[in-house]
């Protein structure tokens, strides 16, 4: 039977009355610094020798602050250009995407965005997060360049997932991560992989940043589904683990040689689909049926074995299986989640 109108009119109140999806709930505790305790005299004890060596490096400090979140320390100071460089970890630069930023910001007239500036090695001033508009900065022939000047200098490894200046992607994401690894490595040869799983924010990313410092051109994304429920972050040493991720990585780089052996075998039969390489990854991948119950995160089967059995798919795979209908599934996937 259908509803009747004021039943109908009573269900569309209902919706109308529910919260935008997009709206969100303000933090029920309030945290946090009040403004008076925000200020920060530039001769504080916090920042007096960090501000003697902004002025060392032909800087001027133009004020200091407390960060309302935490109550860090902070000067603002202006910064000849070549006083500061980026972190050796970070992504490569993207030119196009330099000059780009440069012409915006010759448009709007302004340079308003500090750099996050922070000591770096052999007291070098670096920049965890500014490559590009510190680049930028250089193509606009800029003296000076306005920076957030920060004495933790560990900041500088935890600012990744903070980096919104340009959009990260998968290969941008693993080098940055693969970077900081090494670096750290070096810094702190003793310290576990595991205590820097916030910095590194996923263990695959560490196993395929490897593979992308060996070939740029790297198709990182068909092997996450697989890395993602294999890999942990471990609890051996830094040096340790990479040498055991460097394994992996090769390993990979061989499952990666089967499968373009595959896909030009595929493409010389007709098949020209896009997604091609997509598609073959998914089906040597030996746990795509795989569904983790809830709550539980242990691996399903050590990353071992599982690229032992992908290699083996690999070098085995039936060429006639392969149907035209196969691909359009994936490719439709492909598209819901672009």
């Amino acid at each position: 039977m259908a509803a009747t109108r004021p039943a109908r009119a009573k269900a569309a109140g209902k919706r109308a009355r529910r919260p935008a999806r997009t709206s969100l709930a303000p933090g029920k505790q309030k945290r946090g610094l009040d403004a008076g305790a925000m200020a920060l005299g530039v001769e504080a004890a916090e920042v007096a020798p960090l501000a003697q060596e902004v002025r060392a490096a032909g800087g001027a400090v133009l004020g200091a602050y407390r960060e309302p979140f935490a109550g860090r320390a902070l000067l603002l100071a202006a910064l000849p250009l070549g006083a500061v460089e980026p972190t050796p970890f970070q992504r490569d630069l993207s030119p196009t995407h330099a000059k780009r930023l440069a012409a915006k910001i010759e448009e709007a007239g302004a340079f308003l965005d500090p750099l996050i500036v922070v000591r770096g090695e052999d007291g070098r001033l670096w920049t965890p997060n500014g490559r590009h508009r510190l680049a930028a900065a250089k193509v606009l022939g800029l003296r000076q360049v306005t920076a957030l000047v920060c004495p933790d200098e560990s900041l500088a490894f935890r600012i990744l997932a903070l980096n919104t200046e340009k959009a990260h992607n998968l290969r941008d994401r693993s080098l940055e991560v693969i970077r900081m690894a090494r670096s750290l490595a070096r810094r702190a040869p003793r310290a576990k992989e595991s205590d820097y799983a916030a910095q590194f924010e996923a263990p695959e990313l560490l196993t395929l940043g490897i593979v992308y410092e060996r070939n740029g051109r790297f198709g990182g994304g068909a092997y996450g589904p697989l890395l993602r429920k294999v890999e942990r972050f471990s609890d051996n040493t830094l040096p340790v683990s990479l040498r055991r991720r460097e394994d992996y990585a090769a390993r990979i780089e061989g499952i990666d040689a089967e499968v373009k052996r595959v896909v030009d075998a595929l493409q010389k039969r007709g098949f020209k689909s896009p997604y091609l390489r997509t598609y073959v990854v998914a089906r040597i991948n030996p746990l795509r049926f795989h569904r983790a119950r809830k709550g539980d995160t242990r691996p399903p089967m050590p990353i071992g074995e599982a690229l032992t059995r992908m290699a083996a798919a690999a070098k085995k795979f039936d060429l006639d299986s392969v149907r035209r209908s196969d691909l359009a599934v994936v490719a439709a996937m492909a598209a819901s989640t672009e």
